[in-house]
């Protein structure tokens, strides 16, 4: 058989072909020689071209984590700081912490810090206990801590039981640890048998009832001898530790020392030292700071990101702060271990060389700059122009052409508000009252703003003195900010605060059964009552003006045009002065001493009391984040808190580093809508937002809400994450007013006890009435004069049915008397 023995397949239909490919045929030869491709390299080019990419982000990869593993292991590095927790009370942590110190100290050397250089392990660490029973002091250890050891005891183990106890202080921290973000952990386990067999056994009991709590990378080591604590820390030096992303964004650092330098020009200030090792970021003179509870003269190690001499320095529960000076410190935990010695005797002699200081340039300094000054002739209105005149006479003109009826004392605003039908929106403003019970034309003013209108849009039958009467605290709807005004537990008697626990308890438990009803006063009218309220179509829908009726507050706080860009740029802006080598920052890794200045004297003495027992941290600030505002928080109840938490109760955030003092306000987090609806209490089992006044901070940070109880030390009532800065979030406030079917007579029915007047009937007529089966209504008009209402529905009303009404405000966070708890302190 001839032929060739090559198999030949038919070629490729061009149905299918690129349009590119159906058009090559109307380009010239010119064009086509210069745009063709190499039908025979062009597969090969695209997979060369694809494993050399993969290629180069694994050598990126790999290049990161060398950096990372260098910078936090070599002998340049900070110290790594290791935390010890106790899991119950019954755990000794000083044995095991002088256990691990005497194995990472030189030979022949008492262990006078807790902070020791190992120059068998090349490894600098600090020890820390975490005190049982100290929440506060606890959860700021976590906060800087890059290993968290959790320490478990043999002896705990319950003859009835196979698993060991954790009792509920350590419950309670794990999960607060886990809210904040845990880094790297790993768990202890001491006095275990002697025996090989029941050692092994219990080890295993201990390893299977507490893995569940820790995470799947936890590892679990016996530590009693010193060759088990010698295998620690060998994997502990080689480990790659993990730290929470919100860490990582500032420096910070936490102090080894802590003094007080008199200021000659200012009797009630002065300056606090702090010397530590700088963490995470470069440092600026020109930063602002902050300062927790955790060390002022601050001496220490700066670890992470650089450092820079103008950035303001945050002390953690004592305020934001400037700094004067700082300087860079030799550093007194040396490798070498003879460098060792001449440190230990240069601390005894309090004789710290200095290497270099560095002052901050009043033209960069970030200003202190906590509250905007509002300027009281903003509001000044000036003269129009002619072309401004004769654009509203125009649009006068449009607007005459088509005829509404409307009720008095209506603005243009208000009457978009309202459908041509009776199903008209009800809204109110905190001045519209009508003063004259007679007038039956008088309706309840639509969309109103609370105190903003001037006198011409008022009517003229309004009342002043009943306007007046209507901003009382016996007539305006503040039942929240009243009932949360608690008088302090000293001048309260043990029967008073319980009369007065119990009064709020049955308010939470009313509130869960009967959301938002409330009873309409029979002395005084419903239109004075609720006079800042308004009614809406539809809360998915109907439009609010977030710039409407604005508290004073608002003009003492900041806003941004837009959030999500300004925090890139902030960010990126730190990030360049920080790979610049700017003369004025400090980079991480030095030991420094930061010169606070302008401290109060009282709260900086009383830091250095603090010092003596637990570390203090001094953050940096970025851009900004002194200023105040509105921030916005995804909140949830502790499962371990059963008291009600009340909307715009005091308690102290924990956010970051940072603390400070609030009266939140919960709302509801609607995804479909711009408008959110407020919750009087903070009910358990979801998710809420709490709205508060403070300073501003760039997310992600997460919270921890601590309250204090009866003069016993702060819960954890609730733990969340900081959202968004936004203070036109619209929080609306919702109440329903019922009434009951009098006589029912198909769609028609009389309604009693939703108002007491027919005055107020005549006043809520405009809104929609609805019932708790399913019904939908308008108010007719009024019956008799006892306040009884003529109603008509869309379907047929049951006797035993409810007729409600849903009127809506605005609601705003409560301004904080004092925003720090040392301060309040």
């Amino acid at each position: 058989m001839g032929g060739s023995r090559i198999q030949v397949n038919k070629s490729h239909k061009t149905r299918f072909a690129s349009k590119s490919s159906r058009r090559i045929h109307k380009t010239s030869l010119q064009d086509k020689s210069r745009i063709g491709k190499s039908e025979r390299n062009a597969g090969k080019g695209a997979r060369a071209a694809r494993l050399q990419r993969n290629k180069m982000l694994r050598d990126q990869k790999w290049a990161a984590i060398l950096k990372e593993k260098r910078a936090s292991s070599g002998s340049a590095s900070p110290p790594r700081v290791i935390v010890l927790f106790g899991l119950s009370a019954s755990v000794n942590l000083n044995s095991i912490a002088e256990d691990l110190l005497r194995l990472l100290s030189p030979e022949g050397n008492a262990v006078v810090h807790s902070t020791v250089s190992s120059s068998e392990y090349r490894l600098r660490t600090t020890i820390l206990r975490a005190p049982h029973g100290d929440l506060l002091t606890s959860m700021e250890m976590a906060k800087v801590a890059d290993l968290i050891a959790f320490v478990a005891s043999a002896s705990s183990l319950s003859e009835e039981s196979t698993s060991y106890s954790i009792d509920s202080f350590g419950s309670q921290c794990l999960s607060v640890f886990r809210s904040l973000g845990l880094p790297s952990t790993a768990v202890l386990i001491r006095d275990l048998p002697s025996d090989l067999k029941k050692k092994q056994e219990s080890k295993k009991i201990c390893i299977s009832s507490l893995s569940s709590e820790f995470p799947e990378d936890c590892k679990f080591y016996p530590a009693d001898t010193k060759d088990e604590l010698h295998k620690f820390m060998s994997l502990f030096k080689e480990q790659r530790l993990t730290v929470p992303r919100w860490r990582n964004q500032r420096p910070y650092l936490m102090s080894q020392k802590v003094d007080v330098v008199a200021d000659d020009c200012n009797s009630g200030k002065c300056n606090l030292l702090i010397d530590g090792y700088l963490r995470a970021h470069s440092l600026s003179t020109n930063q602002l700071v902050i300062v927790s509870f955790f060390c002022f003269f601050l001496c220490g190690y700066s670890g992470g990101l650089v450092l820079f001499s103008f950035d303001q320095v945050h002390v953690s529960g004592a305020g934001d702060f400037q700094l004067c000076k700082i300087e860079i410190l030799k550093d007194p935990f040396p490798m070498n271990a003879r460098k060792e010695k001449d440190a230990m005797e240069s601390d005894e002699t309090h004789d710290m060389e200095v290497i270099r200081s560095l002052v901050p340039d009043p033209m960069k300094q970030e200003p202190l700059l906590f509250e905007n000054v509002p300027d009281p002739l903003a509001g000044e209105q000036t003269w129009p122009t002619e072309a401004e005149m004769a654009e509203a006479d125009q649009n006068q003109k449009q607007k005459k052409l088509r005829k509404r009826t409307l009720p008095r004392g209506t603005s243009e605003y208000q009457a978009a508000w309202i459908v041509d039908d009776t199903d008209e929106e009800d809204s109110d403003g905190d001045d519209g009252d009508d003063g004259d019970g007679d007038d039956d034309d008088g309706g309840m003013v639509l969309d109103q703003v609370e105190s903003g209108l001037t006198g011409q849009e008022r009517t003229n039958n309004f009342d002043l003195d009943d306007d007046q009467a209507s901003l009382n605290l016996r007539y305006s709807d503040d039942e929240t900010e009243n009932d949360s005004m608690m008088m302090e537990g000293e001048n309260m008697t043990m029967e008073q605060l319980e009369d007065e626990i119990k009064k709020i308890k049955e308010a939470h438990a009313e509130d869960e059964e009967y959301p938002d009803e409330v009873d309409t006063p029979t002395d005084i009218p419903a239109r004075k009552r609720f006079a800042k309220y308004r009614g809406l179509k539809s809360f998915r829908t109907s439009s609010w003006d977030p710039k409407e009726s604005l508290p004073p507050e608002y003009a003492r706080i900041f806003a941004f045009d837009n959030f999500a860009r300004t925090q890139k740029h902030v960010l990126k802006k730190a990030l360049e002065i920080e790979q610049g080598n700017s003369d004025d920052c400090v980079p991480a890794s030095s030991y420094v001493r930061l010169h606070i200045k302008e401290v109060p004297v009282g709260i900086a003495y009383r830091l250095c009391e603090i010092a003596k027992t637990a570390p203090l941290i001094a953050s940096g600030l970025l851009q900004h984040e002194s200023k105040m505002s509105v921030l916005h928080f995804s909140i949830k109840k502790h499962d371990s808190y059963s008291d009600p938490i009340k909307t715009k109760e005091e308690l102290v955030f924990h956010v970051g580093f940072r603390q400070f003092v609030a009266r939140p306000i919960f709302s509801t987090d609607s995804m479909n809508t711009d408008k959110h609806k407020m919750e009087r209490f903070l009910h358990a089992g979801r998710f809420s937002m709490a709205s508060i006044y403070a300073p501003i901070t760039f997310p992600p940070l997460p919270l921890i809400v601590l309250k204090s109880a009866g003069g016993v030390g702060p819960a954890v009532a609730a733990v969340g994450s900081l959202r968004r800065i936004d203070p036109d979030r619209i929080i609306l406030k919702k109440i329903i007013l019922t009434g009951y079917p009098q006589r029912v007579s198909k769609l028609k029915a009389a309604v009693r006890y939703m108002f007491h007047s027919p005055e107020d009937v005549r006043w809520f007529k405009p809104v929609e009435v609805w019932t708790k089966l399913g019904r939908r209504g308008r108010i007719k008009e009024p019956v008799g004069t006892h306040g009884a209402m003529k109603c008509v529905l869309n379907g047929i009303l049951q006797q035993n049915d409810t007729v409600c009404m849903s009127l809506y405000k605005r609601a705003f966070p409560k301004w904080p008397e004092h925003r720090f708890p040392m301060i309040d302190a």
